[in-house]
């Protein structure tokens, strides 16, 4: 999928978790794109600083501001902030941040399950409802999923499969509830791709990689391709989009 450079001028976006991987990727592909552009962080200051300086290196407005979406009032609360301080409002969300917990089932505790379905799921529907109130017409709400929603290839993913699963279910909900306001709602779920958090060098890369069709690792700007289509697409809403390199075939 390609974008055409100029294609979200005048727009404004937020990227959550936007200091690093698919979310920095992300928030450049956008200002590329023409989008002013805020991201959030947690621990990643200076890093999110980092992003919002090559934004404006593109002659795009940003700003990165600390927001811990397992935090009900912030998760919310980043929506409004990220607006204020773009002009007042907010064409296009990317719902990128989340945690990723893997281990047995029987090791994690009910803090743990309580964490990442605050980040992966309530923070996202929270962010994706504070945005609705933002939005008109052309409003973009995407959401970044994962392969494991759709194939689980070995044990010790219940809790994030379970999170990442619920998406599916919240974007097409989404889809058909602001659709008739001319928002749209659809999901990406990334298959192995080269960040910091899961490297293609890393200890587990080999046997990841080999679950692909196309036998590698993506990159973080293959992900950024796809959610900058779908910020400019008009009729496109309620989709799942896998840029996984063939792993749930």
């Amino acid at each position: 999928m390609t974008t055409k450079n100029g294609s979200l001028n005048g727009k404004v976006a937020l990227v959550t978790g936007g200091s690093r991987g698919i979310g920095a990727a992300t928030a450049l592909r956008l200002a590329q794109e023409g989008a002013d552009v805020a991201v959030t962080y947690v621990s990643g200051k200076e890093a999110a600083e980092d992003v919002a300086r090559a934004v404006r290196a593109l002659g795009r407005r940003a700003v990165a501001l600390r927001a811990d979406s397992a935090d009900a009032d912030e998760a919310a609360g980043a929506v409004e902030r990220a607006a204020e301080a773009l002009d007042g409002r907010l064409d296009v969300l990317v719902n990128n941040v989340g945690v990723g917990l893997l281990g047995p089932m029987e090791s994690l505790s009910v803090g743990e399950v309580d964490r990442v379905l605050a980040v992966n799921v309530r923070g996202v529907f929270l962010a994706s409802q504070a945005a609705a109130s933002r939005m008109g017409a052309g409003g973009r709400i995407i959401t970044i999923g994962s392969c494991m929603s759709q194939r689980v290839p070995g044990p010790g993913g219940t809790l994030y499969a379970m999170s990442k699963s619920a998406l599916i279910g919240l974007t097409k909900a989404l889809a058909r509830e602001l659709g008739a306001r001319g928002i749209t709602a659809n999901i990406v779920h990334p298959g192995p791709i080269d960040t910091d958090m899961n490297p293609a060098d890393g200890p587990y890369a080999e046997g990841q990689a080999s679950m692909t069709a196309l036998g590698r690792y993506g990159t973080a700007s293959e992900v950024a391709g796809t959610v900058a289509y779908l910020a400019g697409a008009e009729y496109v809403t309620g989709g799942e989009f896998s840029v996984d390199g063939g792993h749930a075939a």
